[in-house]
C-alpha cells in the first residue's frame, strides 16, 4: 500500500466529512508533501488557504454546509437572508454574512462558495439570532425583524426593487414582530428612520 493511500486511509478514520485544517494534519503526521501528493491524487482538495476536505464527500456536501464549517461564528443577513424568508425572489449571487469586524479578513479569500461579509461590531451579533434549516445543515441567521431593520439601516446601499420588495413583504407577514423590530431600531440607532419607513403601512 502506497503512503498516498495510507495517509488517505488515516484521514478518513480521523476526521470524516468534515472541513481538515492543515495543523490537525499536521497532528497526524500529515505534511505539506503529503497533502500535495492527496490533492494529486484527487483524494482531497484544498478549499481555501488551510483547509481541505475529502473529495469523496465534496459532491454530496451543499454551499450552506460548506459555509456553516468554515464560517460557524458568521450570520446570515441581507440578501440571503431576505431571499431564504420568501422576501425576495432574485436568487443571491452570493452568501451574505455578518461577521465580528475584529476578526481576519484573510478568512474571506475563498473562491467558492462566494461570501460577502458585513463586518459589525461584536455587541450588534448578540440579538435578533435565529436558526435557518438548510437541507444538511442549520446556520444561524437574523430573524426578520432584525432584518428589515438592518434593510432599512442600510437603504440606500439597496437595490431599490429588493428594498421595496422586501418591506412589503415584511408588512405583509403575520409573523412580524414590530415590537421587536423597535428594540432593534433602537439599538442600531435608527428608531426615527424605521418608524418612518415602516409607520405609514400600519
Amino acid at each position: 500500500m502506497s503512503r498516498t493511500i495510507k495517509n488517505y486511509n488515516k484521514i478518513i478514520e480521523t476526521f470524516s466529512s468534515r472541513l481538515i485544517r492543515t495543523a490537525e494534519l499536521n497532528n497526524i503526521g500529515i505534511y505539506s508533501k503529503d497533502i500535495g501528493e492527496l490533492i494529486n491524487a484527487e483524494y482531497i482538495e484544498r478549499v481555501k488557504q488551510g483547509y481541505y476536505r475529502l473529495v469523496e464527500h465534496a459532491e454530496n456536501d451543499s454551499e450552506a454546509k460548506l459555509i456553516s464549517e468554515l464560517y460557524p461564528d458568521g450570520i446570515i443577513c441581507m440578501t440571503s437572508a431576505l431571499f431564504y424568508y420568501g422576501y425576495s425572489d432574485r436568487t443571491p449571487l452570493t452568501w451574505d454574512i455578518a461577521i465580528d469586524r475584529n476578526v481576519s479578513k484573510a478568512r474571506f479569500n475563498i473562491d467558492y462558495p462566494y461570501v460577502k461579509p458585513y463586518y459589525i461590531d461584536r455587541a450588534h451579533l448578540e440579538y435578533g439570532v435565529t436558526e435557518a434549516e438548510y437541507e444538511d445543515c442549520t446556520l444561524k441567521i437574523f430573524d426578520k425583524d432584525r432584518l428589515i431593520c438592518d434593510c432599512i439601516k442600510h437603504e440606500n446601499k439597496m437595490e431599490r426593487e429588493i428594498y421595496n420588495k422586501a418591506i412589503i413583504s415584511y408588512i405583509n407577514d403575520t409573523a412580524k414582530n414590530i415590537t421587536h423590530l423597535l428594540e432593534y431600531a433602537k439599538k442600531r440607532n435608527i428608531h426615527k428612520k424605521v418608524r418612518e419607513r415602516i409607520g405609514v403601512w400600519l
